[in-house]
C-alpha cells in the first residue's frame, strides 16, 4: 500500500495522538523516502524501503551526523526560511538544519510548550543564554524569542550577565504574582546562583543543558540541588531539544522527559544499530514528525532510557571509540 500521494498537512502533524502516531509516521516515512534523495539512498543501503516496512521500529534512522555534511531537505522547496546551526567546539564541523517552513517549527514548539506548561501568554520569559546569543542561528534563542513574542510581557528579555537587573525583574514580578519562567543554559544559571542567593519561590526555571567547557561538568541532580538551594525552589525543569529536531521534551525535577506529541523516543542497540526497541536502555533514536521537511527519523549520539509509557531519561553521550567496531556503512 503506497502513501506517496498522501497530503500530510500541518494540522495532522501538530494534532497527532498516540492512537494515530504510527500510521502518520509510516506515511511520513514513505513521503520522505520519495522526496529526499539522501534519505532514500540511506534506506536503500540498509535495504529498508516503504514496501517492506510496516511498523515504526523498522524504519531506518539516519545518523544525526549527516546534518554536518549534507543539506537535508525533503520536498520541492529547497530554499530555507531559516538555518539553525549547532555550536561546535573550535575546529569541529557544526550541524546545519535547513528550515523550509519556519511556521511549522514555531507552531510545533508552542504546541509542545502549551502541553507541558500551559499558555505562554500567561508567562513572563527571561532568557539567560549568553553563549547562544553571541552567535547567529541558535535554535534555542529562536525558541525563547517565539515564546516571548507570544507572551507580549513588557519585561520579557534576554540577559547576558546583568544579574542585578535580572534579580530585580524576577523579584518585582513574583511579588505581583506574575508567572515567570527563567530559561537558561547550565553554566549561566550556576553563575547567576552564585551571584544571587535568595527567595525566588514561585519562579519556574528551565535549564537547557550546555556546559560547553565553561565549568567543571556537574551531574544534573547536583545542578538541580544547587539551584534549588540557592533560590528556595521545589523543582528545576529541563528541556531536551537539539539543532536537528523541531520537537522538544520537558522534564520536572526527576529528569524524566515527556516528549511532545509529535515526538517519540526509541532505543537502538549500541552494537546493532538496526535493532530498535520501544523501551529499554541504549542509544537514542527519535521520530520527530515536525521534521517533515528534513528527516523525521534520527539516530542521535545520546544514550538514554525509555520507559513503557514513552517518557525518557538521557544518561550521557556515546563514546565513539567504543563504537569503532560497528560502522553503519558495513551493514
Amino acid at each position: 500500500m503506497h502513501h506517496n500521494n498522501v497530503n500530510i498537512d500541518h494540522n495532522s502533524i501538530l494534532s497527532v495522538s498516540e492512537e494515530n502516531f504510527d500510521t502518520l509516521a509510516l506515511q511520513v516515512f514513505a513521503y520522505q523516502y520519495k522526496n529526499n534523495s539522501l534519505y532514500r539512498q540511506f534506506c536503500d543501503l540498509v535495504k529498508k524501503v516503504p514496501g517492506n516496512i510496516h511498523d515504526c521500529l523498522s524504519i531506518p534512522f539516519l545518523p544525526i551526523s549527516f546534518f554536518k555534511t549534507h543539506e537535508i531537505i525533503t520536498g520541492q522547496k529547497q530554499q530555507a526560511d531559516k538555518i539553525f546551526e549547532s555550536s561546535g567546539t573550535t575546529g569541529s564541523v557544526n550541524s546545519r538544519h535547513l528550515i523550509t517552513d519556519i511556521q511549522l517549527y514555531n507552531d510545533s514548539l508552542l504546541n509542545g510548550f502549551r502541553r507541558y506548561f500551559g499558555p505562554p501568554e500567561e508567562y513572563l520569559f527571561l532568557g539567560l543564554l549568553p553563549s547562544y546569543l553571541e552567535r547567529k542561528n541558535a535554535s534555542l534563542v529562536h525558541m525563547a524569542d517565539v515564546l516571548m513574542q507570544q507572551s507580549h510581557h513588557p519585561d520579557n528579555g534576554f540577559y547576558l550577565n546583568e544579574f542585578d537587573q535580572l534579580t530585580e525583574v524576577i523579584l518585582r514580578n513574583l511579588k505581583k504574582g506574575q508567572k515567570t519562567i527563567l530559561i537558561g543554559v547550565t553554566f549561566a544559571l550556576l553563575d547567576f546562583a552564585e551571584h544571587f542567593k535568595g527567595d525566588f519561590s514561585g519562579l519556574t526555571v528551565i535549564e537547557t543543558g550546555g556546559m560547553k567547557g565553561r565549568r567543571k561538568e556537574i551531574t544534573r541532580p547536583e545542578l538541580h540541588e544547587a539551584l534549588k538551594t540557592a533560590w528556595h525552589l521545589d523543582a528545576i525543569h529541563s528541556e531536551y531539544g537539539m539543532t536537528e529536531l523541531l520537537s522538544q521534551g520537558y522534564s520536572g525535577d526527576d529528569g524524566i522527559y515527556a516528549p511532545a506529541n509529535t515526538m517519540r523516543v526509541l532505543i537502538r542497540d549500541i552494537n546493532d544499530p538496526l535493532s530498535v526497541s520501544a523501551a529499554g536502555t541504549g542509544a537514542v533514536n527519535i521520530i520527530d514528525l515536525a521534521n517533515i521537511n528534513s528527516c523525521s527519523f534520527l539516530a542521535t549520539e545520546d544514550i538514554g532510557r525509555v520507559y513503557e509509557n514513552g517518557t525518557f531519561e538521557i544518561l550521557g553521550r556515546l563514546d565513539f571509540s567504543a563504537l569503532r567496531g560497528c560502522s553503519l556503512m558495513t551493514v
